[in-house]
């Protein structure tokens, strides 16, 4: 009895460490972008920041910038998610990765990686859609790295209309 007790602790802890072990199949978004994050906390740079609504511009030079906030949509569209293993097509060249959805039901429809020849990333681009019966909104998101990055958004809302909006952050 002791040796069936021993024998299946012993199974069941190896099965529960080979398990806690995550492995990415896509480009973990939420570690790149927290390294970014932390980086430009650090560097506090000054940015030329444009924020426009349908048309409309504003444009102001901060350094004071919440980085994990004016960010975050990029780690959302992280697709490292265990139930999306095989919902992605993975296309790639010399110096560049594209994740497409495989599954129209997807949030998180594109993600285009550029690499510099040394391998590290130099760009990141991602295309959101959301769409239902009263609500469509397409996002837009660039990253190029040390430089600049956008959001663009455009909504349609039943009985609302369009809005398009679009940040821009030059640093």
């Amino acid at each position: 009895m002791k040796y069936l007790l021993f024998i299946t602790l012993f199974i069941s802890g190896c099965t529960g460490s080979s398990m806690s072990v995550k492995q990415n199949l896509y480009l973990d978004l939420t570690k790149f972008f927290s390294k970014e994050i932390a980086k430009l906390e650090k560097l506090e740079p000054y940015v030329r920041k444009t924020v426009s609504r349908n048309g409309l511009q504003e444009t102001k030079s901060l350094n004071n910038i919440n980085w994990k906030s004016e960010l975050s949509l990029f780690i959302e569209s992280d697709i490292n998610k265990s139930a999306w293993k095989n919902s992605y097509k993975i296309t790639s060249n010399k110096n560049e990765v594209t994740y497409t959805a495989l599954d129209s039901g997807l949030r998180t429809k594109r993600i285009l990686i550029t690499r510099s020849p040394e391998g590290m990333v130099e760009k990141v681009l991602i295309v959101n859609k959301i769409s239902n019966m009263l609500y469509e909104s397409t996002e837009e998101l660039l990253y190029i790295t040390d430089s600049i990055y956008t959001i663009g958004k455009q909504q349609h809302v039943i009985l609302v209309g369009n809005n398009d909006y679009k940040i821009t952050g030059v640093f």
